[in-house]
């Protein structure tokens, strides 16, 4: 049952297991998402956040034979979707990014480049009757 429930994470991710007895024969199962071999992108935070279930051993066991429909199923199908949100959402910024250089580029490249004329002063410039040694005359 459990790795049956735990099939969707697997997709996508390497598992590590973590099993640790409690009081009252509570059992506390965690679950911890980790980047998969061969798989090229980082994780956000929230992909690795490890899954934690502590109950009963006998309630572990009927929460995962839930399957899909159980809470732990229906963690792991929300975050997958949320991963798979995620990495759309990466897709399209990394497209908007390409469609922006481009563009920028392709408008450097047809815009033509402004020289001043040589009959325009550039703007803080003297006039042309002033010397250097007396000040401009705004009459």
């Amino acid at each position: 049952m459990l790795i049956a429930s735990l099939l969707p994470l697997l997709e996508r991710y390497s598992l590590g297991f973590d099993l640790v007895a409690g009081p009252d024969e509570t059992v506390t199962l965690t679950v911890i998402p980790r980047n998969a071999e061969g798989k090229t992108h980082s994780l956000e935070t929230g992909e690795t956040r490890p899954i934690s279930l502590t109950a009963t051993a006998s309630e572990i066991d009927d929460e995962l034979a839930r399957g899909a429909g159980g809470a732990l199923g229906q963690l792991i199908t929300t975050r997958k979707t949320l991963a798979d949100q995620i990495a759309q959402q990466r897709e399209a910024t990394e497209a908007a990014r390409a469609a922006s250089a481009e563009a920028a580029k392709a408008k450097s490249a047809a815009a033509p480049s402004k020289q001043p004329s040589p009959a325009t002063p550039a703007p803080n410039a003297l006039p042309a009757e002033a010397t250097s040694d007396e000040p401009a005359s705004l009459w």
